[in-house]
């Protein structure tokens, strides 16, 4: 009674304290209205907020992420709905009854019913994350490093859905991740790797430099190409969608809601397939649909809308849990995570039971504001959608500077940002997504060190260690779950492209 006590206090602990209950507001502020801006993800706006936190208290920078995380998530519905543009991958699905919703004259209903849905799927999420991730937790300790080492594999094989149309660009950009993640001091010799005799390099290429670099930056230079695009003019009126639409259509919510907390918590999908997935679902179980899909169906709206924001607690229970991020999203997160000095894994429920249950909390009260936020400002958000992209380019290079800046005060951070920008701008340009590349920062040291681990633990036997692996249970269902989500990767892939086209 005393530990359940214990943990309801973590719990309320941002709803208790005014700095952090704002700090989450700010957060799920900022991140609806950056991620409904097209051409401003979520990624991006993760990327470039977090990094003014790193500087900060541990709750607070907790409080401003899931902030951040839950409103961006919900914010590309905004463009979706009204321009036709998802301001997130997330919202691709959302787009496609949305819009002819917003044509139809609805689109206030649409961003209604798209904000409470997504607030239903939101807390369904959460609830799926404190109930899941303390199971995962105490299972995850009987990991051994070369169990350590095929989670790391499996996170690789994010690659599959964050590589965009080609499949070869994408482990292309993932092995050049790999490449520069291992720049610097090796950890368990110090003798310096693909550093080229430079001091600037011996500790290793600035994560968070680079994340501004290819998310922000290299976003800003895309848009370059877009100054001449007139904003479209909106006019929304009613918001608050009428009762008797919830009642109706709740069943459904609940249903894709759960869709999305399963496909977010498998490691290499996200909120994009989530909502896809959901999309697909409801077309073949709904009989009698309010119109027919593509048309301005509500069903159309609803489903994908609840399973995205679902995904959101999904994705943090391996992230939390295993180490493993599930999306480009998560895998900033995670490194947000480790430069504050937290431990994502199976050890993070033991060493810091606390922060498991704060990060639950802040998600449940990010979600309220969301509700708050959602059905409020629809006029504002329409005036700032039509600011010309000659106005919001220069600021998004100038968060990127100061972000980048702050977080060790150092000139070279801001260089390397630079560089890495235009780098990922010439990488967009010839079709190769810069999330992989990210992703192979983040996991090829992992992999690195959880493979000579493992050899080091069988006195560098490797047939002794492949027999240690054959005769762990757990280790077999990790290589059989691993060859599951490859094979899964390529289904994914063909079924997105199916329901995109």
């Amino acid at each position: 009674m005393a530990a359940v006590t214990e943990q309801m206090g973590f719990f309320l602990l941002s709803w208790l304290d005014p700095s952090l209950l704002m700090l989450t507001a700010a957060g799920t502020l900022a991140g609806i209205y950056i991620g409904a801006i097209p051409g401003l993800s979520v990624t991006m706006a993760a990327s470039i907020l977090i990094s003014f936190t790193f500087a900060w208290e541990v709750n607070a920078a907790l409080a401003l992420i899931a902030g951040v995380f839950t409103g961006g998530v919900y914010g590309g519905s905004r463009s979706a709905i009204l321009l036709n543009i998802p301001g997130a991958p997330a919202a691709i699905a959302s787009a496609l009854d949305g819009y002819p919703l917003a044509r139809r004259g609805e689109a206030g209903v649409a961003i209604g019913l798209s904000t409470v849905m997504s607030v239903l799927g939101g807390f369904i999420g959460v609830i799926a994350l404190a109930v899941a991730a303390p199971v995962i937790s105490e299972f995850a300790l009987l990991f051994a490093p070369r169990d350590y080492l095929l989670l790391a594999v499996m996170g690789l094989l994010l690659v599959g859905t964050l590589s965009g149309e080609s499949l070869a660009k994408g482990l292309f950009a993932g092995a050049l991740g790999i490449a520069l993640g291992m720049v610097g001091l090796d950890p368990m010799t110090a003798e310096g790797r693909f550093t080229l005799g430079t001091v600037q390099l011996m500790a290793g290429i600035p994560y968070v430099a680079a994340m501004i670099g290819f998310f922000g930056v290299s976003e800003a230079l895309v848009q370059l190409h877009n100054l001449r695009v007139k904003p479209v003019k909106q006019d929304v009126s009613r918001i608050i969608p009428p009762w008797h639409l919830i009642r109706k259509y709740l069943p459904l919510s609940l249903r894709s809601s759960l869709i999305g907390v399963v496909i977010g918590a498998l490691p290499g999908t996200g909120g994009d397939i989530a909502a896809l997935m959901a999309y697909d679902q409801a077309k073949r179980t709904v009989k009698n649909p309010s119109r027919p899909f593509g048309e301005g169906a509500y069903e159309g709206l609803i489903a994908p809308e609840s399973a995205n924001n679902a995904a959101v607690g999904g994705a943090y229970v391996p992230m939390l849990t295993l180490g493993i991020p599930g999306d480009a999203v998560t895998a900033v997160i995670l490194g947000a995570l480790f430069i504050h000095g937290l431990k994502p894994g199976p050890m993070l429920m033991i060493e810091t039971p606390h922060l498991f249950w704060f990060t639950v909390g802040n998600l449940a009260l990010a979600n309220i504001f969301l509700l708050v936020f959602g059905l409020t400002g629809i006029r504002a958000f329409a005036k700032l959608v039509e600011c010309p992209p000659s106005v919001l380019i220069p600021l998004i290079l100038v968060l990127s500077v100061v972000g980048t800046y702050s977080i060790q005060n150092s000139v070279v951070d801001v260089y390397f940002m630079l560089g890495f920008g235009i780098f990922g701008y010439l990488l967009k340009m010839y079709g190769f997504q810069v999330g992989p590349v990210i992703l192979g920062m983040i996991l090829g040291p992992l992999i690195d060190v959880s493979w000579r681990r493992a050899v080091i633990s069988v006195g560098d036997d490797l047939g002794f260690l492949v027999e240690e692996a054959v005769a762990s249970p757990l280790t077999m269902v990790l290589m059989a779950f691993m060859a599951f989500l490859l094979l899964s990767q390529v289904k994914w892939r063909a079924l997105g492209q199916r329901l995109r086209g």
